[in-house]
Parts: C-alpha cells; sequence; structure tokens
C-alpha cells in the first residue's frame, strides 16, 4: 500500500469514527486493562456517550476535544460514571462528580508501545545507590549538608517508573513509615507505575502524622515536592497550590494524607494534553515562570523563547478562576521534562531579610522559619547556577536551611538538568532531553515510536549519541562521556574536600571567639561554595550536560572554601598575636 493511499485510509476512518460519534451511534468504547507486557491490552466494552451534551458545560474543552487528535476518542474513555452524573449535573453544578481514569492504562489501548517501554526498569543502571557513598558523586555530603534532611538518604534516580515509590520509601521522606512490601517489589515496574500501592505498604496506617518511625531517618517530604512525581490531583489542586475552599489538596495539606490519595508516577497527561492529545505542560510553578512572570520558555535565549512559546489555559470551578495549564507551541521535550527536571523550591526555609534591610548569614534568635503556607515553598527559580543567588537571595529573600555545625543559612538544590543544559554546545545544536534519553524505537510489527523508557545515553550509545556522530563506534562515544564526566568528579571531589576544610576552619574561628563581621564573611563565602558545588550533585548528569559550566562553577567553589581558610587563618593569626602582646 502506498503512503498516500494509507493516509486516505487513515483519514476516512477517522472522519467515519467523529461521524459515529457525534450521531450517538452505538459503537463500543474499550475500556482499558492491564496490558501484558508483550501484548495489546485487552478491552472491556462500556457504551460511549455523546459529546455534545458533555461541552454543553465543558465548553473549555470543546476547542481541544473536537480539533485535536483524539476528537475520535470518546468521553468515556477515560471519564465513567458518566450516567449519574448526567442525571445529577443541572445548570454546570456538577452533581455526582464523574471519575477520571488517571491510570496509563487508559492511555494504553491505543499507545501499547509507549506503554510497554514506560513500564520497563532499566537493569542495566545501578539499582539503588546512595550519592553520598564512595561509589557514587558525593561521598563527604553529609557533612557539607549537616542539618538537612537528605542527609539520610540521598539517592540516585531510577526509572521512572519507580519515581513515586522511590521517594516516599526513601529514609529522608515519611520517617521510615512507608516502605516496599518486601526487597522483592524493588524492581516491580509495571506494579509500581500502575500503582504506587500496588508496591508500597505504610507500616503505620492509623497515624497521619509527619514523625519518625524508625531509627536516622527524617520527615522532609510535602505536597509541592510530590507534584513533580505525580499529578494524580491535578483537578483537585488550585494553581500554585493555594488553599480555596473549592480544592482538595494544598502547600499545606498533611504529606500522609496526600500521599493516600495519589498512585501514579509521570501520568501521560503531564505532557500530553488528554482531550487533543496537543504538547503541554501541568506543573503550576513552570507555568508562574515562564508566562505570569515573563520570563519566557528560555530565559537566557530570548531568540529561543520566542520560537518556543507557552500560553497559560486557566480553568474556572464555581465561576472563579482554578487551575491551569501551559499550551507550547510546539512539542519540545526540554520544557516537559523541565515540570521536573529543574532546581525549584519545594519546602520551607528561612526568610533572609534581616530587620536593617541586609542578608541574614545565620538566622536571628527569634528568626522566623517559613511554613508551606508561603508562596516561596513553591518556586521555580528558572535561572542557571550564575544568577541563582541573586534571583533567591536577592529577590526573594530566602534560605533553605541552617548547617547544623557552622550555624550559616545555606541553600538546597534540587536536581536543575534544564537550567544546567541551557548554554551547552547540544542545547545550542538543537538537540532535546528526548534525543538522548527518550530515543526512537522500532516494534515487532514495524511501527517506529517514541521510547518511553527515560534512560542515560549510556545504556544506549548507538540510539542516542551515534545518531549524530556517525564517526564513532560505540566504545569511542562511551570514552567521551566517560572522559568528561570523570574530569568533572574530580572537580567536584575537589570542591567537597575544600568545603569540608572550610567547614573545620570555621568552627574553629567560632570556638576561639572571631568577631561576627568575620563569621559572616565567612557564612557568605560558605553559601558561595555550597551553592557553585551542590548544584552538581544535584544534577544528575555528572557535569556532562554542560561541561564548561560545570568546571566554572566548581573552581568557584574551590576559590570560596580556599579564600574563606585564608581569611580565617589571618584573622587567627592576629587574634594570636594581639592577646600574646597582652
Amino acid at each position: 500500500m502506498s503512503k498516500s493511499s494509507m493516509l486516505s485510509r487513515m483519514a476516512s476512518g477517522l472522519a467515519a469514527a467523529l461521524f459515529a460519534f457525534a450521531a450517538q451511534a452505538t459503537v463500543d468504547i474499550p475500556r482499558p486493562q492491564i496490558p501484558p507486557a508483550d501484548a495489546t491490552p485487552k478491552a472491556a466494552i462500556v457504551p460511549p456517550v455523546e459529546a455534545k451534551k458533555c461541552y454543553s458545560c465543558h465548553e473549555d474543552i470543546e476547542d481541544f476535544h473536537t480539533k485535536g487528535r483524539h476528537a475520535a476518542v470518546n468521553c468515556v474513555q477515560c471519564h465513567d460514571n458518566a450516567k449519574d452524573h448526567l442525571a445529577t449535573a443541572k445548570n454546570k453544578d456538577m452533581g455526582t462528580r464523574p471519575n477520571t481514569n488517571k491510570d496509563h492504562r487508559a492511555c494504553a489501548t491505543c499507545h501499547v508501545e509507549q506503554y510497554n517501554s514506560f513500564v520497563q526498569s532499566n537493569t542495566d543502571s545501578k539499582a539503588r545507590v546512595e550519592k553520598a557513598s564512595f561509589k557514587s558523586r558525593s561521598p563527604l555530603f553529609d557533612k557539607l549538608m549537616e542539618g538537612y534532611g537528605f542527609t539520610k538518604e540521598h539517592n540516585e534516580p531510577r526509572s521512572h517508573a519507580f519515581m513515586l515509590v522511590d521517594q516516599w520509601v526513601v529514609d529522608r521522606a515519611f520517617g521510615g513509615r512507608m516502605q516496599f512490601k518486601d526487597w522483592t517489589y524493588i524492581n516491580k515496574a509495571e506494579l509500581a507505575a500502575n500503582g504506587a500501592w500496588n508496591v508500597i505498604v505504610d507500616k503505620e496506617p492509623s497515624s497521619n502524622d509527619q514523625k519518625p518511625f524508625m531509627r536516622q531517618v527524617a520527615t522532609a517530604v510535602n505536597p509541592v515536592c510530590m507534584n513533580c512525581k505525580t499529578q494524580d490531583h491535578i483537578l483537585d489542586w488550585k494553581f500554585m497550590g493555594d488553599k480555596d475552599p473549592r480544592a482538595k489538596w494544598d502547600r499545606t495539606s498533611k504529606p500522609v494524607e496526600f500521599a493516600r490519595g495519589v498512585n501514579h508516577p509521570l501520568n501521560c497527561y503531564m505532557c500530553h494534553d488528554p482531550h487533543s492529545a496537543a504538547p503541554r505542560v501541568v506543573r503550576d510553578a513552570l507555568i508562574q515562570a515562564v508566562v505570569d512572570r515573563g520570563e519566557g520558555t528560555y530565559p537566557l535565549d530570548p531568540v529561543k523563547s520566542k520560537q518556543s512559546t507557552m500560553t497559560k489555559v486557566t480553568f474556572q470551578r464555581d465561576g472563579k478562576d482554578f487551575r491551569a495549564i501551559g499550551l507550547l507551541s510546539k512539542s519540545d521535550s526540554n520544557l516537559m521534562c523541565a515540570q521536573c527536571h529543574v532546581e525549584y523550591n519545594c519546602g520551607p526555609g528561612f526568610d533572609c531579610a534581616g530587620p536593617d534591610g541586609k542578608v541574614l548569614m545565620s538566622p536571628m534568635p527569634d528568626q522566623k522559619y517559613l511554613s508551606m503556607a508561603d508562596p516561596r515553598t513553591n518556586l521555580f527559580t528558572w535561572t542557571n547556577v550564575f544568577g541563582y543567588k541573586d534571583k533567591m537571595v536577592g529577590q526573594y529573600k530566602f534560605k533553605d536551611f541552617k548547617h547544623a555545625s557552622t550555624g550559616a543559612l545555606l541553600p538546597k538544590i534540587q536536581h536543575p538538568e534544564m537550567e544546567t543544559y541551557w548554554g551547552s554546545k547540544h542545547e545550542k545544536a538543537g538537540v532535546e532531553c528526548k534525543d538522548c534519553h527518550m530515543t526512537k524505537k522500532r516494534a515487532p510489527n514495524g511501527k517506529v515510536t517514541t521510547s518511553h523508557l527515560q534512560i542515560s545515553p549510556r545504556y544506549n550509545v548507538k540510539g542516542a549519541c551515534l545518531t549524530c556522530h556517525k564517526e564513532w563506534n560505540e566504545e569511542e562515544a562511551k570514552y567521551h562521556m566517560e572522559s568528561v564526566q570523570n574530569y568533572i568528579r574530580g572537580k567536584m571531589t575537589k570542591a567537597e574536600f575544600w568545603i569540608a576544610e572550610f567547614i573545620d576552619w570555621i568552627n574553629k574561628a567560632k570556638e576561639a571567639g572571631v568577631a561576627k563581621e568575620t563569621l559572616e564573611k565567612a557564612y557568605d563565602m560558605q553559601y558561595d561554595a555550597n551553592l557553585y558545588w551542590e548544584w552538581w550533585t544535584a544534577e544528575n548528569s555528572d557535569g556532562f550536560h554542560n561541561p564548561d559550566a560545570a568546571r566554572e562553577s566548581l573552581t568557584r567553589s574551590i576559590d570560596a572554601s580556599q579564600a574563606g581558610i585564608k581569611m580565617l587563618k589571618e584573622e587567627l593569626a592576629k587574634m594570636k598575636t594581639a592577646s600574646a602582646a597582652k
């Protein structure tokens, strides 16, 4: 069959399907079930509804649905309980609310290849690796970040199918209450993707409190940080997580109760609009940064920002603005991934604006600790490592935590892959996240789709690197990759050594009674040293996404530590001389 004949036949089929639905045809709509890993999902039978009846109240959905690639998909594919809803809904009063299927299997009835790749685990990669171990990237992490919950456990990421459950079981999150049912569930990717509670058990089901249930754990999780792991709550979360009687959840909701209300990691509709199939984002803080603050999709590249734009679409509830999505002018996997792979503030901390207008380097005795009610606890800084301090401290007056040993107020960086990638050689060449981490895959039937098993190019060199670098073989590509990462890991190790030394000298200076002004300078230097180092242990490429920026940043960290040590040594020498002269 020729390509034109095939397209003509597809178009005719789509037109027929559209006509059938519009005429209330009695065709049957498949209800998705768990598909076997190597087969098309089986389907149950559900009668369709007349979409026009839905549009009469949901007019904001009509344009999305009728003009998009999902126009032939009936409402009951993702919504059930339509009969009760239609019977009780009056004058736009919702009545009995229809259920929305947020499971990946709703999409898998058609997109089975994407589903089957998503629910795999990359067993070539490491299983569960603590970043603070000597086998990982940051062996001195605990000393440098002392006092922060991540020192209890801070792991390298695994496949996206595990992103929700891995956050729950980590020792810093729920105080040890959330655990895998047993260790054999650690690699059940399809079960985890289809429901976190398939593989997780709450050891303390009678308690809603966030408190330690085991030794050496923390309770450093909250609804905002879970926003990047799941969007099961999308219909019940007001824009930015503000408290509202119309919203079931908000930034201040109890983490345990919130966790019990969600189930699926990385929902398909986080990147693909379910009604139109158009590219989009849903993460509110990203939409705020790009649209509301007007900083653009690529804030360091105004030209590229104009080429790839985002439009905010607001949905109302009870006649008032409630939630929002960000429609993309074109598919841009950098922006889709930036919903999570960014530096963002997602937790409480310190307002570092002092009473005299100066920035606080250490907290005052009665210093206010900001709670999740503060809007700064859901914030994308949307800048790179070199602009972070000016943005977060200068503009937002925010610092994350107090170092338990020195007393300095310091930043805590999350996973800034997007901002790190800006300005890199690959980004300037137009390479997107999907080109390296979600390459094309040919199914047994010959159909080519995008793999949704997001993995490092290290485990897919031929599909990722050699597509462009045709002069290399796989061994040469790995050699180049490792040469970059080994060099940057060396700088990371040196930066950690010098920050650790600096911490020791700060403590010596405190014990010796150095002047407050000197300590404040040292604390500011510790902030810089931590920022320019930790960005790269939080960023998961070991510098590969932007080796030039990594080197510049890490050497700034070393410089800050060494300058601080030099200053304190000189001050201690002066104090010793003055003491001897008495």
